[in-house]
């Protein structure tokens, strides 16, 4: 940690607001919200947190921090968002924005509204429904509202002095305002008030209303429009008979299922209006490593109803998180009534959250599955990939943990027959450093000592020994394997950020995989695994020692009365608030 970083730790705000991590290059890389500053920022920077593995590499690349103060929460939360959206950070959730499918726009901004299909959702003061999936939904729904609504789409300027309407008018697509006499504005808002029902679900709603300009219509003796409002009312009825899935009341509700493999996650959103599902609409995403099912869905709700043209009253999410009260009262504030976020347990509501879950897992498979060989197949694409004499069945991984040379370990993890295998992890508390850091050695040290002890053993050797690290510590591994005279043995290393591929023996031929391929995707998921393992146990041990040392700094405290008061207190903190009495009857124990 550098010394301006470390200065403006020390001087963090205890109130709300939002903080900034940047990289050396001054790249925002993550913007998170607090109610207290100081708190949140200060658990991210506790040598003891046991962090995942995506928040530790956001850890190492920190190089600064920044801070926003704001008065309450709620502000902050908004602040978030809209510096989420702006900067685009590394490591939040990102919300995909939804370019394929289309919106209707209703532009109730002018005095004679049009409804058109775009692809864009602008702050422009229109309303938009949407996305329509599949995208011919859309159309089809436009064309409904042409028909039964008479609603304009062109974009000519409506000042009622036209010598004549369209060809809309005459096929009776369209009531013809650009005409003086044709209709008047109160009409006209009238049949706006129809088309936002329809779009918005509300058919019960839309049907009452059709029937009573029916029967007034008919009453009037003005039949042709009675026949035209009974077309629409069989069109509106069959619609709504199509549309029904599952009814839970009528309220507005929006339901977030979700399926997750590795880093991969699909969420599949149903959006229920009058009790009926009138839209549907999948997001995906493929860099969630150490998935988070509480934060992943706190991040991508506020993301997705920050510019929402509407807020269902209801949200339904498969689990509870941090900021969920904090988060209903800002969509109220939005939507300008009450708005709840409720995680279905029983009953009607959680056979619909199953269903959408259902749907997320379908759309999963059919957006990441197809591509993902058996494990029979990736292991014999490793083994071409990699030159090997066989399909690996057995893999072992290598990585070293430090920090300035102190409290060095390592870990090894294992896949086998296509999964991690947790009951074969290793660590190691490296001992053969003199004080200053070397991972070559340390790589050295834990190679001979897994591989001595399996030649001891007498068990079979791994089909490929994998390390975590560039060129230096592939050698620093063979050399420790030629000590033991084990020759032909498969050995590769991934470098970081590269993401390059070493094999022993034709270093100077890397391999270099698409991002996307199965044999790059096992490996980094198997170096990640043994990463985070490693890291986790190196936290552990300096966490320890610090607080060890800690005490031990007292004079009259040595190392075995620590051990008695970090036993019985569980942390510094607990010890500094007890009373000497109490401390005095952990001290005299024998």
């Amino acid at each position: 940690m550098n010394a301006v970083l470390e200065a403006k730790l020390n001087r963090i705000p205890a109130g709300p607001g939002v903080y900034l991590y940047k990289d050396r290059a001054n790249q925002t890389v993550y913007v998170g919200k607090a109610k207290s500053l100081r708190n949140r920022v200060r658990t991210y920077f506790q040598l003891s947190r046991d962090l995942d593995q995506r928040k530790d590499q956001m850890m190492d690349a920190i190089e600064d921090v920044e801070f926003i103060m704001t008065d309450t929460e709620g502000e902050a939360l908004a602040l978030e968002n809209n510096l989420i959206k702006q900067y685009k950070p590394k490591y939040n959730v990102l919300l995909r924005d939804d370019k394929t499918y289309p919106y209707i726009k209703l532009t109730v901004n002018e005095p004679f509204p049009r409804a058109v299909i775009t692809r864009r959702v602008r702050k422009d003061g229109a309303l938009y429904f949407g996305p329509f999936f599949p995208a011919g939904l859309a159309r089809k729904s436009l064309k409904l509202i042409e028909r039964y609504f008479l609603i304009r789409n062109c974009n000519i300027q409506i000042d009622g002095k036209r010598p004549r309407p369209c060809l809309q008018y005459y096929i009776h697509r369209c009531v013809g305002p650009c005409v003086e006499g044709n209709t008047t504005y109160e009409q006209y808002q009238e049949a706006m008030k129809d088309v936002r029902l329809f779009l918005e679900g509300r058919n019960n709603d839309l049907i009452k209303r059709l029937r009573a300009k029916m029967e007034e219509a008919s009453a009037n003796q003005e039949f042709e429009l009675a026949a035209h409002y009974r077309d629409a009312v069989d069109t509106m009825e069959a619609l709504a008979e199509r549309q029904k899935m599952a009814v839970l009341g009528y309220d507005d509700i929006d339901i977030f299922g979700y399926h997750q493999e590795e880093n991969m996650v699909s969420v599949s959103i149903f959006h229920m209006r009058g009790g009926r599902v009138v839209d549907k609409k999948e997001l995906f995403w493929e860099d969630q490593e150490n998935f988070d099912a509480g934060e992943f869905f706190q991040s991508v709700l506020k993301q997705y109803y920050v510019d929402a043209p509407f807020i269902a009253i209801e949200i339904h999410v498969p689990v509870d998180f941090e900021d969920r009260v904090l988060l209903e009262e800002w969509l109220s504030q939005r939507r300008g009534r009450k708005v709840e976020i409720r995680t279905p347990q029983r009953g009607a509501k959680r056979e619909m959250m199953d269903l959408v879950n259902r749907n997320a897992r379908l759309s999963f498979l059919q957006r990441f599955r197809a591509a993902m060989p058996s494990p029979a197949m990736i292991s014999k694409d490793v083994e071409e990939v990699l030159d090997l004499e066989k399909p690996p069945r057995r893999i072992e991984c290598f990585d070293i943990s430090n920090l300035q040379g102190s409290d060095v370990v390592a870990s090894m993890v294992v896949w086998e027959d296509g999964r991690m295998k947790k009951s074969d992890y290793r660590r190691f508390i490296i001992r053969s450093l003199s004080g200053l850091p070397d991972d070559f050695q340390s790589m050295r040290e834990v190679v001979t000592r897994r591989y001595k002890r399996i030649q001891d053993e007498g068990l079979s050797m791994p089909d490929l020994v994998l390390i975590d690290g560039g060129v230096g510590q592939l050698h620093a591994a063979q050399s420790a394997l030629d000590g033991l005279n084990i020759v032909d043995q498969s050995l590769a290393s991934i470098a970081k950020k590269e993401e390059i591929i070493y094999i022993a023996g034709r270093e100077d031929e890397p391999v270099i995989l698409e991002r996307r391929s199965p044999v790059l995707r096992l490996i980094q998921q198997i170096r990640d695994e043994s990463h985070r393992f490693a890291i986790t146990f190196h936290r552990q041990r300096r966490g320890r020692r610090i607080l060890t040392s800690e005490l031990c700094d007292v004079e009259g405290i040595g190392l075995k009365t620590t051990q008695k008061l970090l036993t019985h207190f569980g942390s510094v903190a607990k010890i500094k608030e007890a009373t000497v009495e109490d401390l005095q009857s952990v001290v005299n124990r024998p």
